[in-house]
């Protein structure tokens, strides 16, 4: 592999994270305060479908982009209105949401666009070089010529990672999933705590499905999310709730991801039903040593009461 190809895939590779890093970040996020949402692939399915729409009806990406986080955060308020004020199963909530999520998504586009033979198209979003730092050879092309998204996304991780690990209101959030009946005793507001997170958690991952057809496609395609979200649920795991161990393993699942599709474009004699496993494949031989020194939110996936003394 020369310079040139090495520079190309690295970029692919920065592109091909984002999607894992920001329904990672919002899954996290949401974990943080116990609750644990596994409908990653529906938010973002309906993300996708919304985001596209949005940017093709009002021929604006950055309506598309802000309508897929207004939906997501949607589902958001849903998952933690039924899981924190009605108590509701965390896991069941979570896969309705994922069924209503994955029926809406297509329902949403066959409503507003119709059945065609040729889906309608929106520009892709554009990159923007930063001016000096694209300038430097290799890192130059590969971070720092890139849209928009993906240097959100580079703050989005920076910024979690300050604010759970250098801010008194992190340190309340991480107590909240620790022991929220602690945290609850020393005046922290858990319930707008779990609201907060998961609503913001679910503008993440309608940001990261919208990101599919507005970077890759230019339109929305039914399964366009292609497992990425159930991924995302290993990915946080993997990264073990840390925001920036998930950006580093994120880093793992695109380079897989870019590998087996890079390797069906060439050629080979490996049948391209294989190589579309590869990502599934390594993140189970990758999560098989990683769980054993997994430290989860110790509240995750439990509902708060705080008029009781066990919790459920």
């Amino acid at each position: 592999m020369d310079q040139a190809q090495l520079t190309n895939f690295a970029k692919l590779v920065i592109l091909a994270l984002v999607p894992y890093v920001l329904a990672s970040q919002g899954t996290m996020l949401g974990g943080r305060t116990g609750i644990f949402n596994v409908a990653q692939e529906g938010i973002m399915l309906v993300g996708a479908s919304v985001g596209f729409l949005g940017a093709y009806l009002s021929n604006s990406l950055l309506v598309g982009i802000l309508a897929a986080m207004l939906v997501g955060g949607v589902f958001g308020l849903a998952l933690a209105y039924f899981t924190t004020t009605l108590r509701m199963n965390q896991f069941v909530i979570g896969l309705a949401l994922f069924f209503i999520g994955l029926a809406l998504s297509t329902l949403l586009f066959k409503f507003a666009i119709g059945v065609t033979l040729r889906p309608p198209l929106v520009p892709t979003l554009p990159n923007l070089a930063i001016p000096g730092l694209a300038r430097l050879p290799f890192l130059g092309e590969v971070l720092f010529n890139q849209n928009g998204l993906v240097y959100l996304t580079f703050i989005v991780s920076a910024l979690l990672y300050y604010w759970l690990y250098q801010t008194s209101f992190g340190l309340e959030l991480r107590a909240v999933g620790e022991n929220p009946k602690a945290a609850d005793s020393l005046g922290v507001n858990v319930t707008l705590l779990r609201y907060g997170t998961a609503i913001a958690g679910g503008m993440l991952m309608g940001i990261a499905g919208a990101y599919l057809p507005m970077v890759y496609t230019g339109t929305f395609t039914e399964g366009i999310v292609q497992g990425r979200g159930w991924l995302a649920i290993a990915l946080t795991f993997f990264g073990g709730w840390r925001p920036h161990l998930i950006f580093l393993g994120a880093l793992f699942f695109a380079g897989v991801e870019v590998l087996s599709l890079r390797v069906q474009v060439i050629g080979s004699v490996v049948p391209y039903q294989i190589l579309l496993m590869l990502p599934y494949v390594a993140t189970i031989l990758v999560m098989m040593p990683a769980f054993k020194g997994v430290r989860a939110p110790a509240f995750l996936g439990q509902n708060y009461d705080r008029e009781k003394r066990t919790q459920v």
